[in-house]
């Protein structure tokens, strides 16, 4: 089948809102390529658990591309329908299984050495998108990375990556810093509140905070990263099992397969599962799970207050006993840990540096316990150091004032 050939009753699987999003631009799905096509199906099919600015995201394609007459959509889309696919994929179901579809065509396209041109057509179909103005914020961004929790001591300098970009502090009050930082962000969250707007990330146990915060806890999901660990062993031990084929496997799970207990917040359980199924050793490791966690907060739901908390994770082990989960009792590596969040850390700036309004965003990454500290904010000047003695509370408001 092809995209002209659509009907309104083929999405009758679709969840509610995806289900009369797709409906109600009917007319324009229909003039889309089918190399292109499956691909937007496959965010409009998750629509309902996405969050609010993914939604966005996706309501403004769509009225852009309503808006477009027959003759402007081909020629934006002139890329795509100049790609050569074989005839077999309009036997395949793309119309409710999206990422199959999109799985199947990219290694068809990798094969006919085509990949380059969809890659062209794509970058191209992203500019044009983009040229509207951003969408303005209702406060200007907060990132906050607290490293290195259990480290008696480190001789080695922190933030190199950063201080060029920022202000680094070497006489900081540690004294309740956790809880300073945390009590700032609470408030941040009760004077400007966003759906899924201001987070907490935590590769331990997540300290007592507000309900206002989304949060997210490498200990809280321990149940459920067993679960999944249980669920690849039995997989990969299933005749003809390979990584592709466990690669679709862990797309298609869902929070009950993998025993959530349902909150009534089916977009935050849908992110959890992906946090574990899309990322690599996120079920195994802290680190892991707070550095792929804090990229896709800010990515998806472009969080305005994001606050991070690292903790030790295990050391390596053979992969067998790690995904296993057997061997002797777990070793905690704090120093391998540190030297791990503090790279995280910069990568943490970056992608926060890569949301709108970007300029005018602060963040603050902190050695926990320690007097070492570094703030990147339109306020402070870059490339410099300061000894004036602060606690993390003053700290947080001379980098958001």
């Amino acid at each position: 089948m092809l995209p002209t050939d659509l009907k309104a009753e083929q999405f009758a699987g679709y969840p509610p809102k995806a289900r009369k999003l797709a409906v109600a631009h009917l007319g324009t799905l229909q003039q889309l390529p089918l190399s292109f096509l499956p691909s937007f199906l496959r965010e409009i099919i998750d629509y309902d658990f996405k969050f609010p600015a993914e939604r966005t995201a996706i309501d403004q394609e769509l009225l852009t591309l309503s808006s477009l007459t027959h003759a402007q959509l081909k020629n934006w889309f002139q890329g795509f329908s100049q790609l050569s696919l074989s005839s077999k994929f309009e036997k395949l179901d793309w119309i409710n299984q999206p990422a199959q579809f999109v799985e199947q065509l990219s290694a068809y396209l990798w094969t006919t050495h085509q990949l380059d041109a969809f890659r062209e057509a794509a970058v191209t179909y992203g500019n044009r998108l983009q040229k509207g103005e951003p969408e303005q914020i209702a406060v200007h961004r907060l990132g906050i990375a607290i490293i290195g929790q259990g480290v008696v001591s480190y001789d080695e300098p922190l933030f190199l990556n950063l201080r060029k970009h920022g202000t680094y502090f070497r006489q900081i009050k540690p004294e309740n810093g956790v809880e300073l930082l945390l009590a700032a962000v609470e408030a941040r969250a009760k004077a400007h509140p966003v759906p899924y707007g201001h987070w907490y990330v935590d590769g331990g146990h997540a300290a007592g905070h507000s309900s206002l915060l989304s949060c997210l806890s490498f200990q809280q999901m321990e149940p459920v990263r067993a679960a999944l660990l249980r669920d690849i062993q039995t997989e990969t031990a299933k005749p003809g099992m390979g990584p592709e084929e466990l690669h679709t496997h862990m797309a298609r799970l869902s929070p009950a397969d993998l025993g959530i207990d349902k909150t009534g917040d089916e977009v935050l359980e849908r992110f959890q599962v992906k946090l574990l199924t899309e990322g690599s050793g996120t079920q195994i490791f802290s680190t892991t799970f707070v550095q792929w966690a804090t990229r896709e907060v800010l990515r998806r739901a472009q969080a305005v207050t994001l606050f991070v908390r690292f903790a030790p994770r295990q050391r390596q082990r053979p992969m067998n006993e790690l995904l296993s989960g057997t061997g002797s009792n777990l070793e905690f590596d704090p120093v391998g840990s540190l030297i791990d969040a503090n790279m995280a850390a910069y990568y943490q700036w970056i992608n926060q540096q890569r949301l709108p309004q970007s300029e005018q965003s602060s963040f603050l990454v902190w050695f926990e316990g320690h007097n070492q500290a570094l703030v990147v904010s339109p306020s402070l000047p870059r490339g410099t150091e300061s000894n004036s003695t602060l606690d993390l509370g003053q700290l947080l408001s001379l980098a958001t004032g």
